[in-house]
């Protein structure tokens, strides 16, 4: 019974037997048919085809090949042609690459024939490019431009102004095409960062991983002046940072600017010059301040960054208007701080309850020792006034009030020197006098570090020490 059933099935499917078993010898021949097409391929010398290669990327990547070390085959995952240790220049020699593997993708019928040479795609792999800001604006528009497939991998992008760092960016990842398309990934102060930026490059989103930072930036239509602009949204931390910008290649002017965060709030409108010279022009208008942030500042580190401070030139004004029925001290400020060559010029005016704080001086923050010269006035047509401002009682009404010191404070050191200080033009310290009130605001006000003259206790301890 099971030899007929045997018999009956082998005679039935017999013919699609003898088929699959053919299919096998198909199956073998094409695969060592095209094991052979992937292979060959390594033993032809493609040194003697380089100026076609070359050729073909300046015409169609824009890329010039000024050397190289060795071209090779490589079969797998994909038939590739790998330039090894390359020099590379990007359209003009203003941008150069030192690229260790640059991998070409040819057409797969290309591997035999270069008559009509043709890719689907390029790689270059751990690269290096330094160029200057001004030339980082060459390199966007290529990028931009260019129609071709084309990938970054590990790039290396050191950016310099004037010869000196301005910013470095390592293992940039970036390709024009595919799901990745237009995602660059990287590391920026040795955290990770994403920028994504839009199919029509009119919006770009960067993050910087793990930290809470990001920014997205909205540009508008380019004007045919070449001249930028956009809106710049950005959260640090728990600070909000908004405004609109106008770049023209020289200068960037920044407008409908708004801050925010728990401790400070201002707007600002501000102009950053970068040729021929950097320079920046700043008016703030603060909101609300808390001063507490003044503790958290650390003068002596800033101190420490000389050459970065010999390199701004800024001029700002920064005013404070107090809300009304608020019970800041302050009504109002007016601050403008000049800095240029490490030189820093100020002049401060300050209104409480009508009563005039006015401070002027300057200091050379890039000397080993920097010394603040300054000269206050303060002028009070009610002593008693003024001195409840601080809860100092005090009998006498419309009492005239006038003080004028003048003297340096070593900021690292923490030590003051009172030149003179008079009082109603009547009172004029006595030397011993000028020793008593050093001694009290160095005890009193300078025990930590400047941040103690914006403390309202200490004020407050001083006055009374003197009074």
């Amino acid at each position: 019974m099971i030899n007929k059933i045997y018999k009956r099935i082998h005679n039935k499917y017999s013919t699609l037997f003898k088929f699959l078993f053919f299919l096998r010898y198909l199956f073998g021949i094409f695969f060592i048919s095209v094991v052979l097409f992937l292979s060959i391929p390594h033993l032809f010398d493609y040194k003697k085809k380089d100026e076609i290669i070359k050729n073909h990327l300046l015409q169609s990547y824009g890329l010039t090949i000024n050397k190289y070390e060795n071209i090779q085959y490589n079969s797998l995952p994909i038939p590739n042609l790998e330039i090894q240790n390359v020099d590379v220049s990007i359209k003009t020699d203003l941008i150069r690459m030192k690229v260790v593997s640059l991998n070409i993708y040819p057409q797969i019928l290309n591997i035999y024939n270069y008559k009509d040479f043709k890719t689907n795609k390029i790689i270059l792999n751990k690269n290096k490019i330094s160029l200057s800001d001004s030339d980082l604006k060459i390199l966007i528009n290529y990028i931009y431009n260019l129609k071709k497939r084309l990938t970054f991998k590990n790039l290396d992008l050191n950016i310099n102004r004037n010869s000196s760092p301005l910013i470095n960016l390592k293992k940039i990842n970036f390709s024009n095409y595919g799901y990745n398309k237009n995602i660059i990934k990287g590391k920026l102060f040795n955290k990770k960062f994403k920028i994504t930026i839009s199919d029509n490059y009119r919006k770009l989103n960067f993050k910087l991983l793990k930290t809470g930072i990001y920014a997205d930036i909205n540009f508008n239509k380019i004007k045919k002046d070449s001249v930028i602009t956009g809106v710049f949204k950005s959260k640090l931390l728990n600070s909000n940072l908004k405004f609109d910008f106008n770049y023209d290649g020289k200068k960037l002017k920044i407008y409908n600017s708004y801050f925010r965060n728990k401790n400070l709030s201002f707007n600002n409108e501000s102009k950053i010059i970068f040729k021929p010279f950097f320079s920046l022009n700043s008016i703030i208008n603060v909101e609300n301040i808390n001063i507490k942030i003044f503790k958290d500042i650390n003068i002596n580190k800033i101190l420490t960054l000389k050459d970065l401070i010999k390199k701004i030139n800024t001029k700002n004004e920064i005013n404070f208007k107090s809300k009304r029925f608020s019970k800041n001290l302050i009504d109002d400020l007016n601050l403008n701080i000049n800095l240029a060559y490490g030189r820093i010029v100020y002049l401060k005016k300050i209104s409480i309850s009508e009563n005039i704080f006015r401070c002027q001086g300057d200091a050379d923050i890039i000397e080993e020792y920097p010394i603040l010269y300054f000269d206050c006035l303060i002028i009070s047509k009610d002593k008693k006034k003024l001195l409840k401002k601080f809860s100092i009682k005090y009998n006498n009404k419309n009492e005239l009030f006038k003080l004028n010191a003048s003297g340096n404070i070593n900021i690292l050191n923490n030590k003051v020197n009172f030149k003179k200080i008079t009082v109603n033009e009547e009172y004029v310290a006595s030397k011993e006098d000028l020793n008593y009130f050093k001694k009290a605001f160095e005890t009193i006000l300078l025990d930590n570090d400047l941040s103690g003259i914006f403390n309202f206790k200490k004020i407050k301890e001083f006055i009374l020490e003197i009074y």
